[in-house]
């Protein structure tokens, strides 16, 4: 078709890293408000919360993002949304337990003390000191949602032609790969470095932010 395959493999790098990143804020954002809300509040709020939470996790997730992106226009946006909103379940969790320990701190008691209203306490104090684990789980979800996005574009439901993805070059090199191989090993080499990228660094991460590992 006379495209330039270097050129879309580059394009498509772009887009999958802005769907992987964009869903990873969406994750974290989501994820963050219901594991912070749960573990604060505890009681009847922490039970609806987590109940909800383990409903989503009984779906798997690549049914749920094929079954939602049927529904949608596929863009860039919708795409990085629809991933966001079926990946924040772990980082809820982490979340949560990360809040329940630190609420048992002195320093939050005496905030308590002092009078310090929930939205303060929540925000200024329990939320940066549970930061560490979201940042690694944060890291390793972009890795996620670059898999999901390639997936789903892969299927037909993701970044469609001729806006390129690492995903749909998969897809369209599907009828050339024994004339033209490189065709599908290249986005997927790409898609296995950019993955493996991301890890590294997340378990980089792990080990620069755990305090047990400099003991």
């Amino acid at each position: 078709m006379g495209r330039d395959t270097f050129a879309r493999l580059l394009h498509g790098g772009r887009i999958s890293l802005v769907v992987g990143i964009a869903a990873m804020f969406a994750t974290v954002v989501t994820g963050l408000l219901v594991g912070l809300i749960s573990g604060y509040y505890g009681g009847k709020i922490d039970s609806i919360l987590m109940r909800f939470t383990d409903t989503i996790l009984c779906f798997p997730q690549v049914f749920l993002l094929l079954i939602l992106a049927a529904f949608i226009t596929p863009t860039v946006i919708s795409i990085a949304l629809i991933i966001g909103f079926t990946s924040w379940m772990e980082v809820a969790r982490i979340i949560r337990a990360q809040i329940q320990y630190i609420k048992k701190q002195d320093f939050i008691e005496a905030s308590f003390a002092l009078g310090a209203s929930s939205p303060r306490i929540m925000f200024r104090e329990l939320l940066p000191n549970a930061m560490a684990p979201v940042l690694v789980s944060a890291t390793l979800n972009v890795a996620n949602a670059v898999l999901m996005e390639s997936y789903i574009s892969f299927l037909g439901y993701g970044i469609q032609p001729p806006l390129a993805s690492w995903g749909n070059m998969l897809t369209n090199a599907q009828a050339y790969f024994d004339l033209s191989p490189w065709l599908a090993i290249l986005p997927g080499l790409m898609i296995t470095l950019t993955v493996m990228s991301f890890n590294f660094l997340g378990d980089g991460l792990r080990d620069a932010l755990d305090p047990r590992l400099k003991m």
